[in-house]
């Protein structure tokens, strides 16, 4: 199904010899060790350390190597990451702040790292919320940082404290096809269509339909996309109602930068905006939502969970 305008929104806010003894090797083996104990005794505490001495097989002197200073690397250091923060422009920040510092919680530890790279709503009414929070992460296994990601859905509630998170669903991308189509390896390569983890794991799945994809690529031919949402971490149900979304089935995707312009920030100049919800309906989206309402009804709409990114759903 697709996405409408939702419900009236809140505005707020990691060695021995063997065989038999003769006298001439005793007093040979006494010299030895009458001389090392003298050698021992006239040494000096100044001047460089010499190399210990002791007998050989032969009866001979060999130096004995100092022991080795040599330290294990030490691990791969965690990357510094970047602290969240909400746009004054948002329809409730204390709501956002709420779910993404749930996350920042959870996800930064001594072996660990999290970082932000959006948070949008999936669903915002009076008293309940919807907030995808876009994030790569960082973990030190075996020496090693390994990178990673994932997009949340976080669930919260407003009581007379403020906004409260109920629930953390993680996305969940699946498994990597075995072969994708054309529109999919060059999505994966354009360098102008920025994919946070989840949503390039989306398209590597192969879970996304072309006509998802090749939007994209037209329009990076004139923009610099920041895509959030693609098919995992936005709910099943458009949120507050029982209508299906079409990001589950892998007929949507959420853009929440233009030109590196947020679409929440208010600096960002409103033809920008425009002109990309014009170019997405110009491309074959039938379902195409954002802050500004460029037309009729039921092909584009508007309202307080688009406040921040550009919607665009596709019927085929």
């Amino acid at each position: 199904m697709r996405e409408r305008p939702h419900p009236v929104a809140s505005h707020t806010g990691l060695m021995g010899a063997t065989g038999p003894t003769r006298p001439l090797a005793r007093r040979t083996a006494v010299a030895v060790l009458g001389a090392a104990a003298l050698g021992a005794c006239t040494r000096t505490s100044t001047g460089p350390a010499r190399p210990s001495v002791a007998a050989s097989a032969s009866g001979g002197t060999a130096p004995v190597p100092p022991p080795s200073s040599t330290a294990p690397a030490p691990p791969e250091a965690l990357p510094d990451v970047r602290r969240w923060r909400p746009s004054p422009a948002d329809v409730s920040p204390a709501c956002k702040v709420a779910a993404v510092r749930e996350l920042e919680r959870r996800g930064n530890g001594p072996g660990t790292a999290l970082e932000v790279v959006a948070a949008q709503y999936g669903g915002i009414l009076t008293d309940s919320a919807s907030v995808l929070v876009v994030c790569r992460t960082w973990r030190r296994r075996a020496g090693e940082v390994v990178p990673g990601g994932r997009t949340f859905d976080v669930r919260l509630t407003r009581g007379r404290r403020g906004w409260r998170v109920t629930g953390v669903r993680p996305s969940r991308p699946g498994p990597r096809a075995d072969r994708l189509t054309t529109a999919a390896r060059r999505v994966l390569e354009e360098q102008r269509i920025r994919l946070p983890p989840a949503a390039r794991a989306d398209v590597q799945s192969g879970r996304v339909h072309d006509s998802v994809l090749t939007t994209m690529l037209a329009l990076s031919r004139r923009y610099r996309i920041g895509v959030s949402v693609v098919r995992s971490g936005h709910p099943t149900l458009v949120f507050g109602t029982d209508r299906r979304s079409d990001h589950p089935q892998g007929m949507a995707f959420d853009t929440w930068s233009i030109d590196g312009h947020p679409v929440i920030d208010p600096g960002t100049p409103e033809r920008l905006v425009v002109g990309y919800l014009r170019a997405l309906a110009d491309l074959g989206s039938d379902n195409v939502g954002g802050p500004y309402l460029v037309g009729a009804a039921p092909q584009f709409f508007s309202d307080a969970t688009h406040r921040d990114h550009v919607h665009a759903g596709f019927a085929s």
